[in-house]
C-alpha cells in the first residue's frame, strides 16, 4: 500500500501541520531552517518504524508550550493523536481482502503514548442491530409457526422466547460485535431445522442474516490483514555514516553492554553488519579463532566453511553496493573515480575500502564527503529495508548535501529510480534536488510563529521567501542551462502561462488537431516587464524569438516597448486578445474560459458561471479573484494540468479548441 495523505499534530514544533497529500512516487519538502521539516519526517516514521527506533516520549515530544496540560491532567496522553496516515490500497493488498473493500482507504494513527488505532474509510458500513432487527422478527415469527405445529403446548421453548436472552438488552444502535455475532449465529443455526425448506423467502432471509451477522467480523479481518501490510518507514539523515574501520571486539562489547550511540557513531556500522548477516560478536570471535590441527579434518572443514561464509557474504555486499553507487557516481573518463567498493574483514577489524582505477585499496574516509555519504545511504537503506525492501517508504532528510551540485542532480535521478519501487519523501534546500518538472511534487514547510506551529502547504506558496528559494533557484538554473539551447523560442510572461500552453498543446496533439512544434522552447520571464529582456538576449544570440503577451495593462505596456517592437517586429508579438472573441483585456486563462469555470467549481465549490455569462467581456481571472476566497492562479493552473490527465480535447468547448488551434498555428508560423 502507499501513503496518500498525512497529518502531524502535537509534536515538538508542530501544533497541527494540516492534512497534506503525498505523491505516489516521490514528494519533496522545502522550507527554511527551523521550519520543522526534520520533525515531520520523524513523526511520519512512527506510522511504522523499524524495531530499533524508539517510540514517542511525551516529556520530550509533546510541544513544550503545552506540556503543562499533560502535567495537570488537563490533557490525557491516550487522547493526543500525533501522526495520522491515509493509505491507498494496491493490487497486492486487494488480492487478500473481499472485493467490497477494494476501494477503501486504510487510516492509521498513533498517539503520544504510542497507542495505535486504525479504521477503514469508504468501506461498507458496519452492521448495527437496527439493520437486522426486522428480518430477525420476521424469521422468528416463521420459526414460531413451524415450532407450534409439533409442540403446541411448549410455549417456554418457542424461538421467540429463547431469543430474548440475546436481544432484550439490545438497542437499535448496538453494534454486532464478536460475542453478539457468535450468540446470534449459534442460535439461528440451532433453529435452522425449523425453517420450512419449501419457503424460499425464509431460506433467503436466513442466509442473509447469517452473512450480516458475520460481516463485522469480516471488517475486522480486513483491518488485521492491512495492518500487517503497512510499509515500514526508513529515515536516513546525514548523521548515519559508515565508519571506514571498525574494531569488532569493541563494537561487540558496547553492543552487549548497551553502550551504543545509536544515532551517530555506531548506527551506520550496525546497519552494515545487519546487511552482511553477522553480529559484531560473530565476526569478532571468528577473527580470534585459530586454525585447528591440520590432522582434524572435521574441525578444518568447519573452520574453512566459516571463513568462506564470511568471504562470500562480504563479497556479495561489496558487489551490490558497487553496482548501486556506480549508477550515481559515474566515473569521469578523464579522471576515474570509484571503480569498486569492498567490505573486508581483517582480524578484529571490519573495513570499507575503495579500489581505484589502478587497483589500490583506499580507506573510505580518504574519499570525498559526498562519496562517503552515498555509501552510507545505500548501506542503511539496504539494511533497514531487508525483507521489507519492496514495502518500504523512504524518508530522506537533506539527502546529498555534501555532494557536488551536478552529483546532486544525478542523485535526483537515483531518488526517482528508488521511488519507482519505494515511495520516497525527502527534504531539501538544494535547487539541484528539485527538477523543473517537479514543482507539483513540492510541499512547502513553514513556521510563521511558535504559537501557530509548523504548517505544510500543498500549493507553492509561503509567507517566507526563504521557503521558496530552492524552487526559484531550480527554475533559474534550468532556465540558464536551456535558455540558448533551442533555435526557436517563445517567451511567455509567467510559469502558469507555460503550464497552460504546454498542457493544452498536448491535449490538441493527442487528438490530432494541432501540435506545437517540438523544436520550440517555451521560456517564461516571470512578468510581462521582463519579456523584453529575455527576447533581447535570445535575439542577440541569433535565435528565432516570438513573445506571447496577455492583453491586460502590463501586457499592453510590454508590447509597446520600443526595444521589443524593434527586436521582434509586430508579427512576432502575439496578444491573447487576438485569439479570444469579445474580451479586449483577455489573459491566457480566457482561452479556456468555460473549462476553467468548471474546474473552479470543482476545486473551490463556487459557481462563477452566472457572473461570467452576464459579463462576457470581463477577464475570467478578474471574476475568479473577486468571487473565490483565497483564489490562486498557481493552484488553478495546477488543477488544469490534473484535469488534462483525465480528459481529452473533445472535453473542451468548440470555441476553446478553435482558439487554441489558431494560437498554436500562429506560434508555429512565427517561428518556422
Amino acid at each position: 500500500m502507499r501513503l496518500k495523505k498525512a497529518r502531524v499534530q502535537n509534536y515538538r514544533s508542530i501544533i497541527d501541520s494540516g492534512e497534506f497529500e503525498i505523491e505516489k512516487l516521490k514528494t519533496i519538502m522545502v522550507g527554511p531552517n527551523e521550519a520543522g521539516k526534520t520533525v515531520l519526517l520523524k513523526a511520519l516514521q512512527q506510522l511504522n518504524k523499524p524495531a530499533e527506533v524508539s517510540g514517542f516520549e511525551a516529556l520530550r515530544d509533546y510541544p513544550r508550550s503545552l506540556l503543562n496540560d499533560l502535567d495537570t491532567g488537563k490533557v490525557n496522553p491516550k487522547d493526543v493523536t500525533v501522526v495520522t496516515g491515509y493509505f491507498e490500497l494496491e493490487q497486492g493488498d486487494k488480492d487478500l481482502i473481499p472485493a467490497e473493500f477494494h476501494n477503501c482507504t486504510y487510516k492509521y494513527y498513533k498517539n503520544i503514548d504510542n497507542s495505535t488505532y486504525h479504521s477503514l474509510i469508504d468501506a461498507p458500513a458496519k452492521i448495527h442491530y437496527k439493520e437486522i432487527k426486522n428480518d430477525i422478527i420476521r424469521l422468528i415469527a416463521h420459526l414460531d409457526k413451524q415450532y407450534a405445529k409439533d409442540n403446541p403446548e411448549e410455549e417456554t421453548k418457542k424461538p421467540s422466547v429463547l431469543i430474548k436472552t440475546i436481544t432484550d438488552n439490545l438497542q437499535d444502535n448496538s453494534l454486532i460485535g464478536e460475542d453478539l455475532s457468535k450468540s446470534l449465529k449459534a442460535f439461528l443455526e440451532k433453529q435452522y431445522p425449523l425453517v420450512d425448506e419449501s419457503n424460499e423467502k425464509e431460506e433467503e432471509r436466513y442466509q442473509k442474516l447469517i452473512e450480516q451477522i458475520e460481516f463485522n467480523k469480516k471488517h475486522d479481518e480486513v483491518l488485521a490483514v492491512l495492518s500487517k501490510r503497512k510499509p515500514v518507514f526508513i529515515l536516513f539523515n546525514n548523521y548515519f555514516k559508515v565508519k571506514p574501520s571498525v574494531h569488532l571486539e569493541h563494537l561487540a562489547t558496547r553492543t552487549e553492554q548497551n553502550l551504543l550511540d545509536d544515532q551517530y557513531y555506531d548506527y551506520g556500522n550496525l546497519c552494515l553488519l545487519k546487511l552482511l548477516g553477522f553480529s559484531a560478536r560473530e565476526l569478532s570471535n571468528l577473527g580470534k579463532t585459530q586454525s585447528p590441527n591440520i590432522n582434524d579434518a572435521a574441525a578444518l572443514k568447519v573452520y574453512k566453511d566459516s571463513l568462506d561464509r564470511r568471504s562470500y557474504k562480504l563479497n556479495a555486499a561489496s558487489v551490490r553496493l558497487t553496482e548501486e553507487i556506480k549508477k550515481v557516481w559515474m566515473p569521469n573518463p578523464d579522471r576515474p573515480e570509484a571503480d569498486k567498493l569492498k567490505v573486508v574483514a581483517d582480524g578484529q577489524y571490519l573495513k570499507v575500502v575503495v579500489e581505484d582505477d589502478i587497483g589500490v585499496d583506499i580507506e573510505l574516509d580518504q574519499r570525498s564527503e559526498g562519496f562517503q555519504w552515498l555509501v552510507s545511504f545505500f548501506v542503511v537503506f539496504f539494511a533497514e529495508a531487508m525483507d521489507k525492501h519492496k514495502n518500504a517508504i523512504l524518508l530522506l532528510d537533506e539527502p546529498g548535501m555534501s555532494l557536488h551540485g551536478l552529483k546532486q542532480r544525478d542523485f535526483r535521478d537515483t531518488i526517482s529510480r528508488l521511488a519507482e519501487h519505494n515511495q520516497t519523501i525527502y527534504t531539501t534546500h538544494s535547487p539541484f534536488l528539485v527538477g523543473p518538472d517537479e514543482l507539483d511534487l513540492v510541499r512547502v514547510v513553514e513556521l510563521k510563529n511558535r504559537k501557530e506551529g509548523t504548517k505544510v502547504h500543498t500549493t507553492i506558496s509561503s509567507s517566507d521567501p526563504a521557503g521558496l528559494l530552492p524552487l526559484q533557484e531550480a527554475l533559474g538554473y534550468d532556465l540558464a542551462q536551456s535558455l540558448f539551447s533551442q533555435q526557436r523560442n517563445l517567451v511567455l510572461e509567467g510559469l502558469t502561462d507555460y503550464w497552460y500552453l504546454d498542457a493544452a498543446s498536448q491535449l490538441l496533439a493527442d487528438a490530432g488537431i494541432e501540435s506545437l512544434n517540438d523544436k520550440i522552447a517555451l521560456v517564461f520571464a516571470n512578468s510581462a516587464g521582463k519579456v523584453v529582456y529575455y527576447a533581447t538576449l535570445l535575439f542577440a544570440h541569433h535565435l528565432k524569438v516570438a513573445a506571447l503577451l496577455d492583453s491586460d495593462a502590463a501586457g499592453d505596456q510590454a508590447a509597446q516597448q520600443e526595444n521589443l517592437v524593434h527586436t521582434l517586429g509586430n508579427k512576432n508579438i502575439l496578444r491573447t486578445k487576438d485569439y479570444v472573441t469579445g474580451i479586449p483585456k483577455a489573459e491566457i486563462e480566457d482561452l479556456l474560459r468555460v473549462t476553467l469555470i468548471s474546474i473552479v467549481k470543482s476545486e473551490y465549490g463556487i459557481d462563477t458561471s452566472p457572473t461570467a455569462t452576464s459579463q462576457p467581456s470581463r477577464p475570467i481571472v478578474d471574476i475568479f479573484t473577486a468571487e473565490v476566497p483565497n483564489f490562486s492562479k498557481y493552484k488553478l493552473a495546477k488543477a488544469f494540468i490534473r484535469w488534462t490527465k483525465t480528459n481529452e480535447a473533445k472535453n473542451l468547448t468548440n470555441d476553446e479548441r478553435e482558439n487554441l488551434k489558431k494560437l498554436i498555428q500562429q506560434i508555429n508560423k512565427s517561428l518556422k
